[in-house]
């Protein structure tokens, strides 16, 4: 091959590079959004655990469209009041005050306390437990499963499975609401951090029904509701349901309750 051809064809396409190159760059430079400088600012606020709680795709997700004004300053819920603050600082705007919300499992009926219908050895995940017979091992129909999927699907190490029934520690919790997502008989909830007074059941059986295989279980008595002097905790299909917007924390319907269901954190 001619060596002054190939030198020629070398040298012609180091000159198309170069155009295309300065070409892109020109284009970058036309084409290019300018990001707002506090979106970076609010991002630095956040503590990046990127939960996905917000429901937007990590920090950056969340910081862009708290600026773009798409979502509240208070967003971020592991970041709680003091990151709400200090956004709210930075783009000038009123705070909006924060309520810190944990994630609390509502079933008090551990293997200790509750009747299984039949030894089960399939698969250790709640969710699988939609294809054996019954829906579950357990007799009742509505309390933890204890196979774990809240386990898997917590990103805090905040949840252990303890005597068949998930526990959370309320310190590690973030409140991004994964658990809650993962548990298939919805006995997870959000509750504020600061109540103290729970009732650990969701069954909406009667009574009787519930003592055949829960020696725990909220039995409908009422008794709590006729002990409350805030008119904070009433009987609802069969179940104690607290309203925490007007609990006081005093504890006297947990002192009432005859199966111990209501709980007292201290």
């Amino acid at each position: 091959m001619n060596m002054q051809v190939v030198l020629l064809s070398m040298l012609l396409v180091g000159v198309v590079s170069i155009v295309i190159g300065l070409l892109l760059g020109l284009a970058g430079e036309k084409l290019k959004v300018e990001e707002d400088p506090r979106v970076g600012q609010v991002r630095a606020c956040f503590p990046g655990t990127n939960c996905g709680g917000c429901g937007y795709p990590g920090c950056d997700g969340l910081a862009a469209a708290i600026v773009a004004g798409e979502a509240p300053v208070n967003s971020c819920t592991p970041g709680g009041p003091a990151v709400s603050a200090r956004v709210s600082e930075i783009l000038g705007v009123e705070n909006v005050e924060t309520v810190r919300m944990v994630a609390k499992v509502m079933c008090g009926g551990d293997c200790t306390k509750t009747k299984d219908r039949y030894d089960y050895t399939g698969p250790q995940d709640c969710t699988a437990m939609g294809a054996v017979p019954g829906g579950s091992t357990k007799g009742c129909d509505y309390g933890c499963l204890g196979y774990g999927s809240c386990v898997k699907a917590c990103g805090e190490n905040g949840i252990r499975i303890v005597d068949g029934i998930a526990v959370i520690d309320a310190e590690q919790c973030v409140a991004c609401g994964k658990c809650v997502a993962a548990c298939p008989r919805h006995v997870i909830k959000m509750v504020p951090y600061a109540a103290k007074v729970h009732v650990a059941c969701t069954s909406k059986d009667k009574g009787k029904d519930v003592m055949k295989v829960c020696d725990t279980g909220c039995i409908g008595c009422k008794k709590c509701e006729r002990t409350c002097k805030f008119d904070a905790i009433h009987v609802i299909d069969n179940i104690a349901v607290i309203d925490y917007d007007k609990c006081k924390n005093c504890g006297l319907c947990a002192k009432e309750c005859p199966k111990g269901i209501i709980t007292l954190n201290s």
